[in-house]
């Protein structure tokens, strides 16, 4: 039996496994990759790499080191996990079962897409999916914010700041009478345009054109970008049923990464802490593991 599992090779799931090594756990990462969301970045002939703060470096570091020490690491998907005496049991997609007596899950969430022709062709080239990551570049620019969430009205607002004008496309009413929507509806750089569907994305070697549709009227929207914003989607199934979850399916976590079961910790996007960014998932990805340690020490032999 393991001491600590960890789900998920984000950011939060590699420095949970490499704090866990410095702790001389036996730790098993089991995830599809190395890297996750941090593997894909936006491009655009303007945006030069150093302008971004992504937390590369130390992403790469841990990455790199993971992927030496191969005891530590299994690239599989992870389908369920059970409570067993002791521990946990978690079966993976290839049919193997590792048992531990900690979990930290760290399997992030996924944006929702568009699913319109041209999606996969300019995803990360002009079509991107985090506004919050990339929004200080586009100053004196164009762009289009997809939603009517609160997420996409925080998207809007903050853009609204910074570039020359914000296009929001609110497919419908959503939060738009909420005091954010009421803020993103007065803004002078704010056009609204509710009601209206993507139906595709253009371009060239960069997305450049929204067609976009209403009632049979369809319009094309340029933009030097395009923000996707139609909320996340936490990937908690796993331990829905062992752990407490709030309304939009995010693991509740305390301040030290601790869940409502005693042996689960959860760290990164998958949880509801504030802020889908690489440096916060890393910092409670180390705080995660040092609480799980923490947990380990105290069991008995």
């Amino acid at each position: 039996m393991h001491d600590l599992i960890v789900l998920g090779g984000g950011p939060a799931g590699l420095t949970a496994t490499v704090y866990a090594l410095r702790k001389r756990l036996d730790v098993l990462l089991i995830t599809g990759d190395l890297g996750g969301k941090t593997n894909y970045r936006l491009q655009l002939p303007f945006i030069e790499k150093h302008l971004v703060i992504t937390g590369e470096e130390v992403v790469s570091r841990f990455s790199n080191e993971i992927d030496y020490l191969k005891f530590a690491r299994v690239f599989d998907k992870a389908v369920k996990v059970e409570k067993i005496k002791g521990g946990y049991k978690v079966s993976t997609r290839e049919g193997a079962e590792h048992e531990t007596k900690a979990l930290i899950v760290a399997t992030g969430a996924l944006g929702r897409l568009l699913e319109v022709p041209g999606e996969k062709e300019f995803m990360m080239r002009g079509l991107c999916y985090s506004a919050v990551s990339y929004a200080p570049l586009f100053i004196e620019r164009d762009t289009v914010v997809i939603g009517d969430t609160m997420l996409a009205l925080r998207a809007t607002a903050e853009l609204a700041s910074i570039a020359q004008k914000v296009t929001l496309i609110a497919p419908t009413h959503g939060d738009l009478s909420s005091s954010m929507g009421k803020k993103v509806l007065g803004a002078e750089n704010v056009e609204v345009l509710e009601g209206f569907q993507v139906e595709s994305v253009l371009g060239d070697d960069y997305a450049r054109r929204l067609v976009i549709a209403k009632d049979g009227e369809k319009r094309e929207i340029e933009a030097d970008a395009f923000f996707v914003e139609l909320e996340l989607e936490p990937q908690s199934e796993i331990v829905a049923h062992l752990v407490e979850r709030d309304e939009l399916d995010r693991i509740v976590v305390d301040c030290a990464n601790r869940t409502s079961d005693e042996g689960i910790f959860a760290a990164g996007d998958v949880t509801n802490v504030i802020a889908e960014q690489v440096l916060i998932a890393v910092g409670e990805g180390a705080k995660a593991a040092l609480t799980a340690h923490e947990y380990l020490l105290q069991l008995p032999d």
